[in-house]
């Protein structure tokens, strides 16, 4: 196991109706005067942004609302958000909705007190060294964006998608009711789902061997999303599978599953080859999804540089699916190429199994 920092801030607040506690929760770590932002009408058409201002009125924490934040969250919604967020003076920001909600919010925590062009961390990866306070109302679970230290925002003017990490803007608090993925259609569910087991694959295969108990977290996660995943596509009401699904990805995506993995004690593990051929896509076509994106580039990436680190597919293969190489076969290195390909057929077959956009 390599040496690891690991640094997980967020109070996370979780369980059935805890939306209502946002404005509780946020007046008890000091949150006063914030801007919430979100996305392009799914929490107001579900009454969920309803019920998040409200809890704040009871609070007595004042807001001023930015809405319209889009699925790969772009620039210049941020700018206009930072700018709002200045004319206004709040003093903390509360993000509504999924990882593009969260990610833009991120940007606009700690845009607001920079002199320059947000973009400039992005594109010039400029240390990030101050935001305002960050808190979660998290309503689709995917991004594990509520409790990384992790922010991806697109630039349509230069077709680029970048991202940046810092443990200063985590989140201080993310409540996650899973009741309010109850509506949530099948489609944005699969997409999540794929988005996070790929957050535990980029880690997984980070070129360092086996840490067996980091090791057994991460494959775990998978199975679960596995196995939840069936059961809430059936019936989207099913609280356990919903809850099981949330939780998974937050901890897919807040370091936990790279701990001991990483070459550096304070980098990220992992190369994160997929999801920069990802972002690179979505980038030059917005109305990708991420996850939609990551499950064609994934298993194309795996078949390509299995070869180069063949006991950690096997172990892959054999912890997640239970495959191992038989006997019988001509020679080893057939029956390792088997098994291998295996699992990540089966991995594909996973994600094609799932739901697909309509239309």
């Amino acid at each position: 196991m390599n040496d690891f920092v690991f640094h997980s801030p967020t109070k996370f607040v979780f369980g059935r109706g805890y939306v209502d506690r946002t404005g509780t929760e946020m007046k008890q770590l000091g949150f006063e005067k914030v801007l919430v932002v979100y996305g392009q009408g799914s929490v107001e058409r579900t009454g969920t942004l309803e019920r998040v201002l409200a809890s704040l009125d009871e609070a007595g924490i004042t807001y001023v609302e930015a809405g319209g934040a889009r699925p790969n969250p772009e620039v210049t919604f941020v700018r206009e958000a930072i700018e709002l967020a200045r004319t206004h003076e709040v003093t903390g920001i509360l993000a509504v909705g999924g990882g593009s909600s969260i990610d833009a919010a991120k940007a606009v925590s700690f845009g607001v007190p920079y002199d320059g062009d947000v973009w400039d961390f992005f594109a010039q990866k400029k240390p990030i060294e101050e935001c305002l306070p960050l808190a979660v109302v998290l309503t689709l679970p995917a991004a594990g964006s509520e409790g990384s230290g992790s922010c991806v925002v697109s630039n349509d003017a230069e077709n680029r998608k970048l991202g940046v990490s810092g443990d200063v803007f985590r989140p201080r608090l993310a409540i996650m009711d899973p009741e309010l993925t109850f509506t949530l259609p099948a489609y944005q569910t699969a997409a999540g789902i794929t988005d996070m087991i790929a957050h535990v694959c980029e880690r997984y295969f980070s070129g360092v061997g086996a840490v067996p108990l980091t090791d057994g977290i991460a494959c775990s996660i998978i199975r679960t999303l596995m196995s939840e995943a069936p059961k809430v596509l059936a019936n989207p009401n099913n609280y356990d599978a919903r809850a099981n699904i949330m939780w998974a990805g937050t901890l897919a995506h807040n370091d936990l599953a790279g701990c001991g993995r990483s070459l550096s004690p304070t980098v990220r593990a992992g190369g994160w080859e997929s999801h920069a051929l990802e972002h690179e896509l979505s980038a030059h076509h917005t109305e990708v999804t991420h996850g939609a994106g990551l499950a064609v580039v994934m298993p194309a990436w795996m078949r390509h540089v299995w070869r180069h680190d063949t006991k950690r597919f096997l172990s892959f293969a054999r912890d997640v699916f239970g495959i191992e190489p038989e006997e019988g076969y001509e020679s080893h290195r057939d029956a390792v190429y088997d098994a291998v390909t295996s699992a990540i057929k089966e991995l594909q077959n996973f994600f094609g199994s799932i739901p697909k956009p309509v239309g």
